[in-house]
């Protein structure tokens, strides 16, 4: 079956079968309920900041999981494996670098004891529980990150993917939220604060960023997309420089550098890979058609004039 898209073009929609239904039942679950739920299970038993660091090995692990389903090629003797490999370590160790190693501060904000910061900051916690359960839950999200892509190659109807995903998701965490929080009182929106970050969380988390990342997944991949996971906590980290009064250290920036180099290594990695996958499709039709490639009519007339 297929349908009218933007500028004339037709995407191919196979039929909703009860697989496809069932892998957008798996997506939902992966990617928005086990993982949300996980998460902020396991920063209520810890902190953001460990949650932060141990999403800094989202981008490793996915890259191993895309190897295991063969959606991603490794070849040492290849300059383009070699480099996203190499940018991904780097990515990993500069967002390490970033939220571990302070330094010395290069601009000091004083925080109030009253603060609400500072009153988070002293809550005790239980940091090996509580990693344990972000660690659980960001494996399910580099999971659904390779099913998500495969998906996508399968139904590239990414508008019908983002909605039933989410749609299961939204239903599993209604079914599971109960059991998790049982006190009542909890559940009663009240305006302020609480009401704009669950419609603000509903809005951008779930619908935007959702249809964000599949798009990102079908055109750059897994390994593309869990690249920006690093460069997250740069951007947290600047947000709370300038909005929050924190504090930046020399740890940071020097983190942040290394980030950005391993970033680079993997776009340049995927650009290489992406320039020789065309050239060697161009050369494959002119090996079987004879005059598609570009050089061949120059080809021939040269032999035509030597004759």
């Amino acid at each position: 079956m297929e349908s009218s898209a933007p500028l004339g073009l037709k995407v191919d929609r196979p039929p909703l079968t009860f697989s496809i239904l069932f892998r957008f039942f798996i997506l939902g679950l992966f990617g928005l309920c086990l993982f949300q739920v996980l998460v902020y299970i396991g920063v209520s038993y810890s902190s953001p900041t460990l949650a932060s660091a141990i999403w800094n090995l989202g981008p490793g692990v996915t890259f191993l999981i895309a190897l295991i389903f063969r959606m991603e090629k490794m070849d040492i003797r290849s300059s383009r494996s070699v480099a996203k490999l190499l940018g991904t370590m780097t990515a990993i160790v500069g967002a390490t670098v970033f939220t571990f190693y302070r330094g010395p501060s290069i601009f000091r904000t004083i925080i109030s004891p009253n603060s609400p910061k500072q009153i988070l900051l002293s809550q005790p916690s239980n940091w090996v529980f509580g990693g344990l359960i972000i660690t659980t839950g960001g494996l399910f999200s580099c999971i659904w990150a390779v099913l998500q892509t495969a998906t996508t190659i399968e139904y590239p109807d990414k508008q019908t993917i983002v909605f039933f995903y989410c749609m299961f998701g939204t239903l599993q965490c209604i079914a599971l939220s109960p059991f998790i929080e049982q006190n009542r009182n909890a559940w009663v929106l009240r305006p302020g604060i609480r009401m704009i970050a669950v419609v603000l969380g509903g809005v951008y988390s779930t619908a935007f960023r959702n249809s964000v990342l599949t798009w990102c997944l079908w055109k750059k991949g897994p390994i593309f997309t869990a690249m920006f996971s690093p460069l997250s906590i740069v951007i947290a980290g600047i947000m709370g420089v300038t909005f929050l009064g924190d504090s930046l250290h020399l740890g940071s920036v020097i983190g942040a550098v290394i980030i950005a180099v391993g970033f680079y290594m993997v776009i340049w990695g995927q650009t290489k890979e992406k320039i020789t996958e065309v050239l060697g499709d161009e050369l494959d039709v002119s090996d079987q058609d004879g005059s598609s490639h570009q050089s061949a009519p120059l080809l021939s007339s040269r032999i035509d004039s030597n004759c």
